[in-house]
Formats: structure tokens, sequence, C-alpha cells
């Protein structure tokens, strides 16, 4: 598995319209979620200039994971749309903690891999190399809006981590929003 990281600008063409496509596959067409985007893409508004991609791609260079970086200091995700999964909280808004979304590992060629595997040891690798990514950034923490299994998953892995809130259902969805300590 390779990485490819960065802005936008700094992706080719061909590699940011198959990440959009893939990112339709999972959470469009695989997970049902209900979101407002042209038929085949997915992209919202935290799709900005400076929100930085992690790209993993299989032996044949098709996308089979991606992640999501973005600097709290702009408007993201669990501010805008989750933010009861802060019970309470304020929202961070700090240059050393950047949100974690539109986090997938699903590879759409490997027919033996269950697609909704959350714990496969291409989602720890392009968790690693989010981490990574993040840190070059400056980033000393994760902000993530999760489904729980997330949980599991980073306590098996031994990643430091806490929540932020407890979980709730929304939208049928338990979902929680933790911080991963990078540091």
């Amino acid at each position: 598995m390779d990485f490819v990281n960065g802005v936008a600008e700094q992706l080719t063409p061909s590699t940011f319209q198959h990440l959009n496509h893939y990112r339709h596959q999972v959470f469009v067409e695989m997970l049902g979620w209900e979101l407002d985007t042209p038929e085949g893409i997915e992209q919202d508004q935290f799709d900005r200039e400076d929100t930085v991609y992690v790209i993993a791609q299989n032996d044949q260079q098709h996308i089979s994971g991606c992640a999501r970086l973005l600097p709290t200091t702009q408007p993201y995700l669990l501010e805008e749309v989750f933010p009861e999964l802060l019970n309470g909280l304020a929202c961070p808004k700090e240059n050393d903690t950047w949100e974690l979304s539109r986090f997938a590992a699903v590879d759409f060629d490997n027919h033996s891999q269950a697609p909704t595997q959350l714990m496969s040891s291409e989602a720890l690798a392009l968790l690693t190399a989010s981490i990574e990514c993040a840190k070059k950034h400056g980033a000393k923490r994760l902000i993530s809006v999760s489904p729980l299994g997330i949980e599991r998953m980073l306590r098996n892995a031994g990643f430091r981590y806490h929540r932020a809130g407890p979980p709730k259902i929304i939208n049928g969805y338990a979902l929680f929003a933790c911080y991963i300590d990078i540091t």
C-alpha cells in the first residue's frame, strides 16, 4: 500500500477526481449516507483549499482508503454539523488540533475483505499515515466524529485517545467525538 497526501492543488486532477468518486462509493453507495452531492462525486463545504487529504493506493494504484484533515481554526465537520457530540463543551479552535474526517479503508479490488472491516491492517496503516501527515502540519492532536467501532480499533492498536463526550445516536448511527493524541 502506498500513500499520497496533500491539498487538492498538490494532487493530480485525476487523483482528486478518483478520490471524490471513491468517497461517493464508500459513504453514499455503501454506507447509505444521505448527502447532497452530485451523482458519483462526494464533496462538501469542508473540502477547501486548506483541506489536506491522505490517500491509500493498492498495488493496482487504485484508491483503497482516504482521510481528510482540517485545521480547527477554520469551520469543520464536528463544529458545524455534530457539535452536540461535545456535550456542551466548546469546539476546539487551535492551531495544533486538526479534525480527521471522511476516514475510510475499503479496497474495492480486494473481494476477500469485508467492506465494513474496521480493524483491518489497511485501516491502521491509513490512520498511522494520517497521524504522521497531521503531525507534519503542526498538529499535536486530532479530533474526530466516528462510529463506536473506531474506539475499539484505537484501543486495540494502542493509540492514546479519549472521548470528547458521550456517544449519541444520530440518524440511526452510534457516534462519538474523540481526541487522538499524536505527540
